[in-house]
């Protein structure tokens, strides 16, 4: 016993020494992106808003040839990416894949013109089938954590026996190979490698080397430590325990929430919560096939689920929702973005899942013992609950394709700033990029006064790629400042801006200057 504890110890600390981590977001790159250049720069520098490590980094030239002659250095959240001294006129694009430091992969590219643009599009950067497997994976090993491993807990503690597990069984056959394909495709999207790149070393390296690989390594010790369980050794009950308390600790050592500040938080209540479904969800299958094989001996062993199921509930609802809080950040996030999204149709499956548990146990546990046809409702219940528990686990394994919003960062509104004695405009564009944009002007006195006046016009051209100027007329805001919503920019580069303020019936004041307008 003592050789357990101190195995679960040791898991335990792994699971907590992990330093700070976030899920990346790019914010900065020089030169810009949709950057029109006289001369090849001799480099590209991205910077993230946290420490970042080089996964792939790519080159396509003016002339669409793949380099691989960059030169990669990577100085805590700065990636800087030489450039060949004979890159040839046109479009040029950096794809780059870096790896966060909560184990996820973030990518994306950087395009710039050398000269005139050649119409070069960015590489593809997703990999359709490749995304399909980490996706299966992802709930494999979901299968083998929560209902292998929560169901081997609750046979050991719960039931007292080990007869009706066969669910769980499977579950943890899927659960462990799961678990290894998930460190190899992790591997493949960290590198941007193809599917067939997963009989190389180069993918299980690098994902040994993130966050998630000794997480993986986590998840697969608990599995190990349930199949172990399956036996009647006499430890059996304690290895099942060293496993259900591994499926806390795989959780809470990466990903987007457990990574999450303030991690004294985030990390306790990944690990509870993780704890809270495997037992939950654990306990389902085998409840069910008890109702099935032997219902007269069902009631004590759901009388004593139920009164565990009340707290542990209680806590999975809390550190849900403070979990939620955290990674929303605001309510509207629920429905803005894609991850609120997918939180969302959770939200609503979690509902139904809790008012099918109160179903049971205010209604049809009660009955149970005098009334038979309340097994066979009671088992329809849960086959239902299991159905519902395994859309959740399909659900949330899309969290794995989008950031949290906590993690998106704001994008900056372009904005310039033209100066005469006569006058000063200032003018944002947001988002400032290929596209739609909505503009806000602002126009002063040369002493910084609001300058009155009676009409505004915007004209915009871009004579490089044979964009006409394009006039709007602006209107005047609440706010004083004059607006020119959804104008439409439909190429990266470097636009000719006038704004003309009539001030007067008989004066006009008339002042130009140039946008960078960067790619989309």
């Amino acid at each position: 016993m003592r050789l357990l504890a101190a195995v679960a110890t040791l898991l335990l600390f792994v699971g907590f020494a992990t330093g700070a981590s976030a899920h990346a977001a790019l914010v900065a790159v020089e030169p810009a992106s949709g950057s029109m250049l006289a001369s090849a720069p001799k480099m590209v520098e991205l910077r993230f808003n946290e420490t970042v490590t080089p996964g792939a980094i790519r080159l396509i030239d003016g002339a669409g040839t793949a380099r691989d002659d960059l030169r990669v250095d990577a100085s805590g959240e700065t990636i800087s990416v030489a450039m060949p001294a004979d890159l040839p006129q046109g479009t040029a694009v950096v794809s780059y894949r870096v790896i966060s430091q909560d184990g996820h992969p973030v990518a994306g590219s950087v395009i710039f013109s050398i000269g005139m643009p050649t119409g070069m599009q960015p590489p593809a950067t997703a990999d359709g089938g490749l995304n399909v497997l980490i996706w299966l994976a992802r709930v494999g090993l979901y299968l083998g954590l929560f209902v292998g491993v929560g169901g081997v807990f609750f046979a050991r503690w719960v039931a007292w026996s080990m007869t009706d597990i066969t669910i769980p069984c499977v579950a943890l056959a899927i659960g462990v190979p799961s678990a290894v394909v998930s460190l190899g495709v992790l591997g493949l999207d960290l590198l941007g490698l193809p599917l067939s790149a997963l009989a190389t070393m180069a993918p299980w390296k690098v994902a040994s080397g993130t966050s998630a690989g000794p997480a993986l390594l986590v998840a697969v010790a608990a599995m190990l430590f349930a199949l172990l369980a399956l036996g009647s050794a006499w430890c059996a009950r304690a290895l099942a325990i060293i496993a259900f308390v591994g499926v806390g600790l795989s959780l809470a050592m990466t990903g987007h929430a457990a990574t999450a500040p303030p991690e004294l938080l985030t990390r306790p209540a990944i690990f509870l919560h993780g704890l809270g479904v495997a037992f939950w969800i654990g306990a389902l299958a085998p409840l069910g096939a008890l109702l099935s094989k032997r219902p007269a001996a069902t009631l004590p062993v759901v009388n004593r689920f139920a009164r565990i199921a009340a707290p542990a509930v209680g806590v999975l609802a809390l550190t849900g929702l403070a979990l939620a809080f955290v990674q929303l950040e605001k309510p509207s996030a629920l429905v803005e973005t894609r991850y609120g999204l997918i939180l969302s149709i959770k939200l609503v499956l979690v509902l139904v899942l809790l008012a099918l548990a109160a179903l049971n146990r205010f209604r049809l546990t009660p009955t149970l013992a005098g009334d038979h046809k309340a097994a066979a409702a009671l088992k329809r219940s849960i086959v239902l609950e299991c159905a519902i528990a395994l859309g959740i686990f399909a659900v949330v394994a899309g969290w794995r394709f989008t950031p949290p919003p906590r993690t998106i960062v704001p994008e900056t509104p372009l904005a310039i700033h033209i100066h005469t004695d006569r006058a000063m405009f200032q003018v944002l564009v947001s988002p400032g990029k290929a596209g739609v944009d909505d503009f806000v002007l602002q126009l002063m006195t040369g002493e910084g006064a609001v300058l009155e006046a009676k009409e505004v016009t915007l004209t915009l051209s871009l004579p490089e790629c044979g964009i006409e100027p394009i006039e709007r007329n602006a209107s005047l805001g609440p706010d004083r400042y004059w607006h020119v919503r959804k104008v439409a920019l439909p190429f990266a580069g470097r636009w000719h801006v006038r704004i003309d303020a009539l001030v007067t019936d008989f004066e006009k004041i008339t002042l130009e200057d140039e946008l960078e307008v960067a790619a989309p």
